[in-house]
C-alpha cells in the first residue's frame, strides 16, 4: 500500500518541468539548473547553481539536497554542504552548492540535472541539563575506533 503524498506548494520560475522522482521506488526528486548560459565549473572550484524553484514546507519536514551518483562518478561534480537543508520556514530561491572534482573543466547547462532532493520529517527534541550521562560499551568510541573492517 502507497502511503499518500503530503502537498508541498512550489513555485517555478525556471521554466524547467517540476522535480519529479526518476522512478516509483526513488526517494529523491531530480532538481534542474536554472542557468542563462551554460556554467563552467573548473578543476576544484566552487559554484552557486539557482535553480528557479521556492518550496512551502508544511512545519516538522525538511528537504535535503543530495549529490546525484551520475555526476559523481562519471564526471567528479559532487554538491558540498551534502546533505543540504532547506529548513520548513525558508522561502527563498533553491540553489545547489557544487563542486568539480576532476582534473578537467567541467559544463552545466540549464536543464541539466543537478542534485535530488529528498523529504524528511524532523523531530524537534529539548534539551535536559545532566551531571552525567549513561554509560554505553561503546563509550566514547569514535572516529574508526571499531578497526578497519
Amino acid at each position: 500500500m502507497q502511503t499518500p503524498a503530503i502537498a508541498v506548494h512550489i513555485i517555478n520560475n525556471s521554466g524547467n518541468s517540476l522535480p519529479e522522482y526518476a522512478t516509483a521506488g526513488s526517494s529523491g526528486m531530480d532538481i534542474r539548473a536554472f542557468l542563462p548560459e551554460s556554467l563552467e565549473i573548473g578543476p576544484m572550484e566552487r559554484v552557486l547553481v539557482p535553480t528557479g524553484l521556492s518550496i512551502q514546507l508544511p512545519e516538522g519536514y525538511e528537504a535535503q539536497i543530495r549529490p546525484r551518483s551520475g555526476l559523481a562518478i562519471k564526471h567528479g561534480i559532487t554538491c558540498l554542504n551534502s546533505p543540504g537543508t532547506i529548513d520548513a520556514d525558508y522561502r527563498g530561491e533553491i540553489k545547489v552548492i557544487l563542486i568539480n572534482l576532476s582534473l578537467e573543466k567541467q559544463i552545466i547547462h540549464n536543464g541539466d540535472r543537478i542534485a535530488q532532493m529528498v523529504f524528511q520529517q524532523v523531530e524537534k527534541i529539548s534539551w535536559v541539563a545532566a551531571d552525567r550521562i549513561d554509560e554505553t560499551q561503546r563509550g566514547a568510541g569514535g572516529f574508526g575506533h571499531t578497526g578497519k573492517q
